[in-house]
């Protein structure tokens, strides 16, 4: 028998949102920063006004959370545009991913902290 494996849906993470899309935006993620999974907190770059997955570390503005992916996109070799929940929603915390850099609880709740300034509130 074959077995199929099914990727994350866009927006799997999502339990509600303003009305009319007023809670999502397009942004560009940043080339080089690899395959965006639906759910990952991306931060945005000063410089470039660009994204990419948000660090905990750093000085480019990036190491702040502040959008969450809606569907998977590949930056591996070029820019890409993505459409990204930005304010008033809220999220199942369970369904955020996050950069290799915020490897543990403590810094994921820092993230959460700083998507809830955003508006976004990560619920468990």
């Amino acid at each position: 028998m074959t077995v199929l494996t099914e990727n994350l849906k866009g927006a799997h993470f999502v339990i509600s949102e303003a009305n009319f899309h007023r809670s999502r935006d397009n942004v560009t993620v940043l080339s080089g920063s690899g395959v965006i999974k639906p759910g990952t907190v991306l931060g945005l770059i000063t410089a470039s006004s660009k994204y990419k997955p948000a660090t905990d570390t750093g000085s480019d503005g990036a190491q702040l959370g502040t959008v969450i992916a809606l569907h998977r996109v590949d930056a591996t070799s070029a820019d890409v545009a993505v459409a990204v929940i930005s304010r008033h929603a809220e999220v199942f915390a369970s369904g955020l991913f996050y950069d290799a850099s915020v490897s543990d609880s403590g810094k994921v709740a820092t993230k959460v902290a700083q998507l809830a300034v955003s508006g976004i509130i990560a619920r468990t």
